[in-house]
């Protein structure tokens, strides 16, 4: 028998038991194997694999929010890859939609852009700080600190108690809000 199906199952079993931490290293275990899953697809369709953690993301909350609805009679490897290939699924349509609009800029470049002079730095400030403050508080305090403030992604996770991982994914998700409101703004 497969060893990760016998351990992955175990822990499904042991979480509806009530053991928490069983469950807690099957989601640490199988987000580790998704990524690597997704990265490779999302790269064979010709995405960006920037977008990984996103749909390993939705990936989680699915298998979360459905974990119930898992026969645990069944084998459970054949269950999580349905929930995943719809997911990619979804993904990749809503990528492929997105790419046009898209822009893609490092972290470094997106900071010289927030920093760059210009004629009119008052009202620059003022359309740049309008702009963040319509993004949810997390990702306004992360596109402050690396943005406006020229913090790394580890610093500023240092600073607020979090991941850097966490730190970028919140970076990525105000870049493409602000980029949409942008391109809404001055194509409109």
């Amino acid at each position: 028998m497969d060893m990760r199906e016998l351990s992955w199952a175990t822990a499904m079993r042991a979480e509806r038991l009530g053991d928490c931490t069983a469950y807690e290293r099957f989601l640490k275990d199988f987000s580790i194997s998704l990524r690597q899953i997704v990265g490779v697809h999302l790269r064979r369709l010709g995405l960006n694999a920037a977008e990984t953690e996103d749909v390993v993301q939705e990936v989680l909350i699915a298998v979360h929010s459905r974990r119930q609805q898992w026969d645990p009679s069944r084998p459970l490897k054949p269950w999580l890859n349905a929930i995943a290939r719809y997911k990619m699924i979804d993904a990749a349509r809503r990528l492929r939609r997105d790419m046009r609009l898209r822009i893609e800029l490092t972290d470094d470049e997106w900071s010289n852009l927030f920093g760059a002079t210009v004629a009119d730095s008052a009202d620059n400030a003022a359309d740049v700080e309008k702009l963040i403050s319509d993004l949810p508080a997390a990702q306004q305090t992360v596109a402050r600190a690396i943005g406006l403030d020229g913090a790394s992604p580890r610093e500023t996770a240092a600073r607020l108690g979090t991941s850097e991982g966490a730190v970028r994914v919140a970076f990525h998700r105000a870049l493409k809000t602000l980029m949409a409101t942008a391109h809404k703004r001055f194509a409109g």
